[in-house]
């Protein structure tokens, strides 16, 4: 059974930093496209940061320049360094896993980041 399993997340002061990362199990991880997104309060889900099996990237606007994702293939992980971190930024984290084209998507549980004024 796929598992997704965030950490890192937690309280910080505006301005500070957080790496979230997120291991996979029972996964081919190298062919997938790993993605960070994030779900304040009363908003819809949002796509934060994608990196797919070839390396490319993307970002939200809002994050470009203080949020970086990577990957280690060969620990399954996908990472999401965020720096200067503002109070808007403030929601739960959830890593995805897909592969393109086939429907295949697969969630951890969010982890929560709460940035402070």
């Amino acid at each position: 059974q796929v598992q997704l399993v965030e950490t890192g997340g937690g309280l910080v002061q505006a301005g500070g930093s957080l790496r979230l990362s997120c291991a996979a199990s029972e996964i081919a991880f190298s062919i997938y496209a790993m993605g960070w997104y994030r779900q304040a309060p009363g908003k819809q889900r949002e796509l934060v940061a994608r990196i797919t099996s070839g390396g490319s990237l993307n970002y939200v606007d809002s994050v470009k320049g203080r949020f970086t994702i990577s990957r280690d293939n060969a620990k399954n992980t996908v990472y999401l360094q965020m720096n200067s971190l503002k109070p808007e930024d403030t929601a739960v984290y959830y890593c995805n896993a897909a592969v393109s084209g086939t429907g295949i998507s697969h969630w951890g549980q969010g982890t929560q980041v709460t940035v402070s004024s």
